[in-house]
């Protein structure tokens, strides 16, 4: 995985609440083995009309927002336990997905993704979605050496909660067999020192 570096971006507003995974990645996708194609179908139902043409009032199809950061509404992440939401929203770009609630779930298959999922208070999500609609070139910077997310069209700050294996996972690029192999002297080491084997 790629080291998460703090990240100043533009940010695409989604503003809709309870997005559970079938809209995030509809089931009729999820037959392929590899995580090669996701992004292209992410909020597929959302983004194309029958014929598989871009719909242009989607948020995803407007080039006037961009960036590597989602902001999303309340509940983001509910539904189904697919591992291909995660997929779908990392093979877009996006490296960070902030919201006022997540489903567990979601929210730690996207940390095992490298996605950055960043809870803030509702008010904090309110002053972007305000800031985006009044310039859509509104950005955040989300620092997570520092675990803090800042609104840099008012200069509001806060702080976010995330466990702290994964934060250090993230911030050396490490999936859990990357860390456990970046261990792997110290395993063996204890493994020489106990004092029985069976």
């Amino acid at each position: 995985m790629e080291k998460f570096q703090t990240i100043t971006s533009t940010y695409v507003p989604l503003p809709i609440e309870n997005v559970d995974t079938d809209q995030i990645i509809p089931a009729r996708f999820l037959k392929a083995t590899t995580r090669d194609g996701f992004g292209d179908n992410l909020f597929a139902d959302w983004r194309y009309d029958k014929e598989g043409n871009p719909k242009e009032d989607f948020v995803l199809n407007d080039p006037t927002y961009s960036g590597e950061v989602l902001v999303a509404g309340k509940n983001f992440g509910s539904g189904s336990s697919r591992e291909h939401a995660a997929w779908a929203i990392g093979g877009y770009g996006f490296r960070v997905v902030v919201s006022s609630f997540f489903a567990d779930i979601f929210r730690n298959n996207a940390l095992n993704n490298g996605i950055l999922p960043v809870v803030v208070s509702e008010s904090f999500l309110r002053g972007l979605f305000n800031a985006s609609k009044a310039d859509p070139k509104s950005s955040v910077t989300v620092n997570l050496e520092e675990q803090t997310i800042t609104n840099n069209a008012t200069g509001e700050s806060e702080q976010f909660e995330i466990n702290t294996y994964k934060k250090e996972c993230l911030l050396k690029g490490l999936d859990d067999i990357d860390f456990l192999l970046s261990n792997k002297d110290k395993i063996e080491a204890y493994e020489q020192q106990r004092p029985y084997a069976y």
